[in-house]
């Protein structure tokens, strides 16, 4: 959360396209933020070329494209399945696949998608963000209604329900959830 990630994105995104390559850019329909547009924090946006649904079958959506890069935000959201086939479509059809969003959630827990994603990825780049205290961060602290929680479902996305995060390092982290945990 708020490292740049979606900019980064959109600028590869962007750098593709300008150089006359064939770019699909997809984002997981579980990602309401934008609607069909991938969105960042400063207000830059694109519309995807692809919604995808949870049970789509990526493989058989790509495969008769013409494409030189399928450029994927918030992979964390697509299933096991789903990142299967992004990784099949790099092997069978040539085609580069670009993969960005989160490794776990606001409890530390991997996302199903992502968890895959580090298992069978060629390369991992990660996008640094920095806690309110300095330090590298690390952990997403989700807040309803500018109160932090640890509680909840998995996936609530940023923007809606009174939902917003913000990355912490880890020591703030544990801080915050020991500080909540005693006013219990």
């Amino acid at each position: 959360m708020n490292s740049g990630k979606t900019i980064e994105v959109l600028r590869t995104c962007y750098n593709y396209q300008e150089r006359g390559l064939k770019v699909a850019l997809i984002k997981p329909s579980v990602d309401k933020k934008g609607s069909k547009n991938v969105v960042s924090r400063i207000g830059i946006s694109k519309e995807v070329d692809y919604l995808i649904l949870n049970n789509d079958d990526l493989l058989e959506l790509f495969k008769n494209k013409k494409l030189d890069v399928i450029i994927a935000d918030e992979a964390q959201f697509f299933t096991k399945e789903q990142i299967d086939e992004l990784w099949y479509i790099t092997k069978t059809l040539n085609v580069v696949v670009l993969c960005y969003g989160l490794r776990c959630d606001f409890l530390m827990n991997g996302f199903p998608g992502a968890t895959r994603l580090l298992e069978i990825a060629d390369s991992i780049d990660e996008i640094k963000t920095i806690c309110k205290c300095g330090k590298k961060a690390t952990n997403n602290l989700r807040m309803i209604n500018g109160i932090p929680t640890f509680e909840g479902d998995q996936v609530s996305i940023d923007g809606f329900d009174n939902v917003t995060y913000d990355a912490l390092c880890g020591h703030c982290y544990i801080e915050l959830k020991r500080k909540m945990e005693r006013k219990k």
